[in-house]
C-alpha cells in the first residue's frame, strides 16, 4: 500500500510539473497582446484611455494611412453632393486606382468612398485640386490642419502617400482617426465592405481594401496602407458589447501579420472595458424639503440616462452638488434645482442636471399662517401678541367698570 501512495504522489507531481508548464507561459504573456509590428497602439474611443502601447510615438512613414487626412480636409470642405471634375492623373502600374477618366464628373461623396475604401490614388489627385485648387495648396493645408489637431510627429508630402516623407505616429493617427469619427458619412463608408460609385461616365463596384471588415461583422474600418519603404499599416475599429475601440499597426512585415497584429489589439482591448451606467433617467437623486408645507418633499430627478466607458474594476460614483436646503413654490415642473457629478476615482468625468420631478404651487396664506405658528420662534411671538392682547382687553373692561373720577370732583372733597 506504500508503494502504491508513494506512485501515486510522484503522479501527481509530474501532472503539476506539466501543467505549471503551461500555465506560466500563458500568465505571463495574458497580459500584453503578441504584437510582432515596430509600431502600434489600441486606445478606448470615448475616453481616449490607452489599453495597449508599442513605441507609439515612433514618427514613421504611413503609406496611403495618408489618405485619412485628405479625407478629413474632404469632408470639412464641398458639400457631399458636390460634383467634381476628375484630373488627369497618371497612375503607375501598381497604383490603387478607380480609373478616372479626365473631366468626368463625380460626387465627392463617390471619390471619398473610392478614396477610403479602394484606397484610389487618382480620388485623392481629384479631391486634393478641388478643395484646395492645387496639390500643392492641398499639402499646406494638411499640414496646418495637423498642427491644429496636435499631431505633433506628422507630417504629409503628398495627399496620397507614395512619398516616403509623408509621416505619422501611432498616436497621431488615433487623433486623426478619432476627430474623422465625428462624420456619420465617414462612419457609414470605412464599415462597408464594398460600395457602388453610381456618379461619373460609368457605374463603378469598389471593394473594401481592410479585408478584416468583410471577415468580422464587429470590426468597423478603418484604412490600409503598404509601400516598401513604410512596410504594412492599419488603423483599425472595432465595437463589442457598446464599447469602440481604435487600433493602429504600423511597419507590419506582411497584410498577413498586420491584420493578426489588428486583430490581437482589438480584441485584448474588449476584454479590458465596459460601459457602465452613471445616471439613469427618472432615478431620484436627491430630495428638499418644501417651504410652508410641513413634511413635504421635492424630489429632484435626472432627465437623461449617462453612460461612460470604464476599465474592468473600475467603478462610477455620484456626488449630489449645490442642491438647495429647502425650496418654495411656485417652482415648474423640470426646474433645475441641482446637479449630479459622475466620477471615476477622483475625477469628474461628467455632470447631469436635477430637475423637479413635480410642480410645486406657491403657498397660500393658510399655509403660510399653519407654517409659521409651528415654528418655535413663530409660536412664541404669537404667544406674546396674544398675550398682549388679552391684557389690552382686560385693560379696557376695567377702565369701562372703574371709571377714573374729574378733575373738579377730586378739588371739591
Amino acid at each position: 500500500m506504500s508503494r502504491f501512495r508513494s506512485l501515486a504522489a510522484v503522479g501527481l507531481a509530474l501532472v503539476f510539473c506539466a501543467l505549471a508548464t503551461f500555465w506560466v507561459p500563458a500568465a505571463r504573456g495574458a497580459g500584453r497582446p503578441p504584437i510582432t509590428a515596430p509600431s502600434a497602439i489600441v486606445v478606448e474611443a470615448s475616453t481616449g484611455d490607452v489599453a495597449y502601447a508599442k513605441r507609439a510615438g515612433d514618427s514613421r512613414p504611413i503609406a496611403s494611412v495618408t489618405k485619412l487626412m485628405t479625407a478629413l480636409l474632404t469632408l470639412e470642405g464641398p458639400k457631399l453632393s458636390t460634383r467634381v471634375r476628375a484630373i488627369g492623373y497618371r497612375a503607375a502600374a501598381v497604383e490603387s486606382q478607380i480609373n478616372l477618366r479626365a473631366g468626368e464628373r463625380l460626387t465627392v461623396a463617390d471619390l471619398l468612398r473610392g478614396l477610403l475604401l479602394a484606397s484610389a490614388n487618382d480620388a485623392a489627385a481629384t479631391l486634393a485640386d478641388a478643395v484646395s485648387g492645387s496639390r500643392r495648396a492641398f499639402v499646406r493645408d494638411m499640414n496646418r490642419r495637423a498642427r491644429v489637431l496636435g499631431l505633433r510627429s506628422t507630417r504629409f508630402r503628398d495627399p496620397i502617400g507614395l512619398d516616403s516623407g509623408s509621416r505619422s505616429s501611432a498616436s497621431d493617427l488615433v487623433k486623426l482617426t478619432s476627430e474623422l469619427r465625428r462624420f456619420s458619412f465617414f462612419r457609414r463608408t470605412v464599415d462597408r465592405p464594398n460600395a457602388t460609385l453610381e456618379s461619373g461616365d460609368r457605374r463603378r463596384v469598389i471593394a473594401n481594401r481592410n479585408t478584416l471588415v468583410r471577415e468580422h461583422p464587429w470590426v468597423s474600418g478603418v484604412k490600409t496602407g503598404h509601400t516598401t519603404r513604410a512596410g504594412y499599416a492599419l488603423v483599425g475599429s472595432a465595437t463589442r458589447r457598446k464599447v469602440t475601440l481604435i487600433s493602429v499597426v504600423l511597419g507590419a512585415s506582411s497584410e498577413a501579420a498586420r491584420n493578426a497584429d489588428t486583430l490581437a489589439l482589438l480584441r485584448f482591448a474588449s476584454t479590458r472595458y465596459r460601459r457602465s451606467r452613471g445616471v439613469v433617467r427618472g432615478r431620484v437623486y436627491a430630495r428638499v424639503p418644501i417651504r410652508y408645507r410641513r413634511g413635504a418633499e421635492v424630489a429632484l430627478v435626472a432627465p437623461r440616462t449617462l453612460t461612460r466607458v470604464v476599465r474592468r474594476g473600475q467603478r462610477l460614483r455620484r456626488r449630489v452638488m449645490s442642491p438647495p436646503g429647502e425650496v418654495e413654490g411656485p417652482i415648474r415642473k423640470g426646474q433645475r434645482l441641482g446637479q449630479v457629478e459622475v466620477l471615476v476615482g477622483p475625477k469628474r468625468v461628467a455632470t447631469v442636471e436635477l430637475l423637479s420631478a413635480v410642480a410645486v404651487p406657491a403657498a397660500g396664506v393658510t399655509q403660510r399662517s399653519k407654517d409659521y405658528l409651528t415654528r418655535p420662534l413663530g409660536f412664541s411671538l404669537a404667544v406674546l401678541v396674544a398675550g398682549a392682547s388679552v391684557v389690552a382687553v382686560l385693560r379696557r373692561r376695567a377702565t369701562r367698570n372703574h371709571p377714573r373720577p374729574r378733575r373738579g370732583e377730586a378739588e371739591a372733597t
